[in-house]
């Protein structure tokens, strides 16, 4: 056997793998072959206008676990005509994003083993074949390095996962989380933080933590704390389920039952201002040997919290925080009180690895957001005379409402919605109830054909509102059409489980980079099945350039400032409306009725004094369109310009790329792999304005050849009548192709199955039409030199 001419997979078959488990590696245990098994990360999801592709995921080709979900060991195969350490910069690449301490590459002769565990010597060395290590014997060399070798660490960090019959299994990024935190747990370490960002899964990560210290005896007594009542019912019968009602416990109206194992129960809901009503005091200081809490930026880490009570009066227990973003100011700390984060998984590497929604940025200014000030002896709507200041972003909806300014928000949302879809579920933050309730009022104005025939299209979400928030189940439900827009105020911030929220609009003052953060995670949640893969931030209040945080949240991949007179969506974007096929009535134009304000408190909120007025000329002002590409840096070229710039690195010069496209098998291999280097050819035809074949796309777009169409090149093809050299049949089937190309493009006659579909079907079956040319091999010949003939290749 000649190892040079086998290939990747086959190297992998003939050799590696029957080393490994020559050495005590288990199939289907200790490590799987299938190619989904090992890819990591889903390929990041790339916008271009209304269209979008995933880049490409990372995949190891062995990743080799001491127990199911503890990954200590990969291996990267080369084909035999590489040398044997050759793949060793992608493995070591993989292994930091996996934290894997054990790293090997084989070309099929033998193995190169990078050991990370090593501090001084020989790192790196070449290893026969036969010689590739065990399962006890790399575990026992983690163990040993991390300092996990006694036998009561030992004890707690092999316990094993929860298995779920349903197939669902952690991601890499929750089993470093969940690894890590048992590990600091083993270790003795009595706080720990968690850094995940929103919709990365942390109450799924707490499960899986909670399981292992639970089903071993570690932790006998847990308590789960949260800040919503909505989050301890969908932890309890969401992620938490396996554990059985029989034994969790929702703590309510402050009534203890100690005859559970594992509690919910909401922060507040343990502490009150009168000491003698303090519930967690029914506890003795040490019922609870694990404390978990969840968004635990809501106050844990604050001394003059109340409830860091609660964490004090149960100093015994470990305690596990879990936040999407940490809290550090000047009066606040997270990292003092726990220390700093034995992981964390940033919005940014979400995005990255494809697991989280990316983002585009609206930045909308109206002429008053720089200052307003009232004339003199000025009477607001109420009789009030307003007081003589300069009023500006930070008062307004807060002591000064303009219904005009809150108006032309209205309209600009709608417009957005308008043209990309109507019913895109979208949540309006605002800066009070009462502001929460006039632009719901403004929104239903703007919206009156649709709010006609369901009441529900818009609603008010707020603390004060059992009506809105008895729809907030409705709102957060991914089968639910209604409510689509939600104004609030502080209710939605945090926690609230959004999924097919693709719409977030900033019409409140954020006063800290923490809220503003926990406001965009609302959104990252994809769905792409739903198709909600990206999601808008609409801008009213500079909050993004104020908080913009890019090692954590990444870039958004658009920004976009309109102009007075320019659409509030790019015209790329635009798709029309997504309406019912009855509605097509007119939206009743409108400035709203004044209603006396009711100005509550929403979590927090305080009541201030606020100036009505109306008849205040407002408009907006300002544009700029700006494009993030693959690689999350910030473009300002058009996407014809960066398309080109993308092709060009791909393929050095016109001649390399008709090479590479000739000798491709299928072109749709080639034009994939452009998508996933940020080309989307779909979009990029739009804006070209010409429909262009790919190759013509291609060559015209990046290397400036004037284009043909499929109609020009199809009758080429026929005007040099090359059929002739063929029988009668096969002419007309690569007639019937070239007529297919002509109306579809070249990816439509490069499937075997387009014999097998009209008009080809009809002149007989697949395999009759393939013997007309002879061979199988005939046939493929013969669909090739089609090819070579539509693009003249000689």
């Amino acid at each position: 056997m000649n190892k040079k001419n086998l290939s990747e997979r086959d190297i992998c078959t003939k050799f590696i793998t029957p080393s490994i488990v020559k050495a005590g590696w288990r199939k289907n245990y200790h490590f799987r072959e299938e190619v989904t098994f090992n890819t990591f990360t889903a390929g990041r999801i790339i916008v271009q206008g209304k269209l979008y592709t995933r880049g490409k995921s990372k995949r190891a080709d062995y990743i080799l676990y001491y127990k199911p979900n503890i990954p200590i060991a990969i291996i990267e195969a080369k084909d035999n005509k590489k040398p044997v350490g050759s793949g060793m910069q992608q493995a070591l690449e993989y292994s930091e994003i996996l934290q894997i301490p054990f790293v090997f590459t084989s070309n099929g002769d033998s193995f190169v083993f990078h050991d990370k565990t090593v501090e001084s010597g020989e790192i790196e060395q070449e290893i026969a074949l036969d010689n590739f290590p065990s399962p006890e014997v790399l575990w026992a060399k983690y163990l040993k390095y991390t300092n996990l070798d006694k036998e009561e660490s030992k004890e707690i960090v092999e316990k094993d996962y929860y298995v779920d019959t349903s197939g669902m299994a952690p991601r890499y990024y929750q089993q470093n989380a969940v690894n890590r935190t048992i590990e600091a747990i083993a270790k003795g370490q009595s706080k720990i933080i968690l850094v995940m960002a929103t919709g990365t899964g942390k109450t799924y990560t707490a499960f899986n933590i909670i399981y292992r210290l639970w089903k071993s005896g570690v932790k006998k007594r847990i308590l789960f704390l949260a800040d919503r009542n909505a989050l301890l019912t969908q932890t309890k019968n969401g992620d938490f389920s396996p554990f059985g009602n029989d034994i969790m416990h929702i703590i309510k109206n402050r009534k203890i039952d100690k005859s559970y194992q594992i509690y919910f129960a909401l922060y507040q809901g343990l502490t009150s201002t009168d000491e003698d009503k303090n519930a967690y005091k029914e506890f003795s200081r040490d019922f609870f040997d694990l404390v978990v809490i969840d968004e635990c930026h809501r106050g844990s880490a604050a001394e003059a919290s109340a409830w860091r009570d609660v964490l004090t009066y149960f100093d015994s227990a470990t305690q596990i925080g879990l936040t999407a973003t940490p809290k550090e100011t000047k009066d606040v700390s997270n990292m003092e009180y726990f220390g700093e984060p034995v992981y964390t998984y940033s919005l940014k590497q979400g995005i990255d690895d494809g697991f989280l929604a990316p983002y585009k940025v609206v930045r909308i200014t109206t002429n008053v957001d720089e200052g307003w000030r009232p004339s003199a002896g000025l009477l607001d709507k109420y009789g009030n005379e307003i007081e003589d200041r300069i009023y500006n972003l930070k008062d307004y909806d807060r002591t000064l409402a303009i219904d005009e300014r809150t108006e032309i928000v209205a309209k600009k949302i709608t417009e957005y919605l308008k043209a990309t879809d109507r019913y895109a579920k979208t949540i309006v933050f605002c800066t009070d109830i009462d502001h929460a309730n006039r632009m719901r009022q403004a929104l239903i104005n703007e919206n009156a054909d649709l709010v006609a025939k369901n009441w529900n299209y818009c609603v008010k979400i707020t603390g004060d509102d059992e009506v809105g928030k008895q729809e907030l189940d409705n709102f957060t439900d991914v089968e639910e059409r209604f409510p689509v827009i939600a104004t609030t105020s502080k209710m939605l911030t945090t926690g609230i489980d959004t999924k097919m929220v693709k719409f977030i609009v900033l019409e409140s003052n954020i006063g800290s980079m923490t809220e503003f953060k926990q406001i965009v995670g609302r959104g990252t949640r994809i769905r792409e099945a739903e198709g909600k893969v990206y999601f808008t931030l609409m801008d009213f209040r500079k909050a993004t350039n104020l908080f913009a945080d890019p090692d954590f949240d990444g870039d958004p991949v658009q920004i976009y400032q309109p102009e007075p007179d320019e659409p509030v969506v790019p015209p790329d974007e635009m798709e029309g409306t997504d309406e019912d096929p009855d509605d097509q009535t007119d939206v009743v134009p409108g400035g709203f009725t004044p209603t006396k304000p009711d100005v509550g408190i929403d979590d927090g909120d305080t009541e201030v004094r606020k100036y009505y007025v109306n008849n205040i000329p407002v408009s907006v002002v300002h544009e700029r369109v700006q494009y993030y590409g693959k690689d999350g840096k910030l473009i300002t070229e058009s996407l014809k310009d960066y398309s080109k710039k993308n092709i060009k690195e791909e393929f050095s010069s016109l001649d390399d790329f008709i090479e590479k496209w000739n000798e491709s098998e299928k072109k749709e291999e080639l034009i994939k792999e452009l998508a996933e280097h940020g080309v989307l050819l779909e979009a990029l035809r739009e804006e070209v304005g010409l429909d262009l074949d790919d190759f013509d796309l291609i060559c015209h777009v990046a290397f400036d050849q004037p284009p043909l169409t499929r109609q020009e090149r199809a009758n080429n093809v026929r005007k040099r009548n090359y059929f002739t050299k063929y029988s009668e049949t096969a002419q007309k089937v690569l007639n019937s192709l070239l007529d297919k190309y002509e109306r579809e493009g070249i990816s439509s006659i490069e499937h075997g199955s387009v014999l097998k579909v009209q008009p080809l079907s009809q002149m007989g079956s697949a395999v009759e039409l393939v013997r007309a040319f002879g061979k199988k091999k005939d046939f493929e010949q013969a669909i090739k030199e089609l090819e070579n003939e539509i693009y003249n290749i000689a």
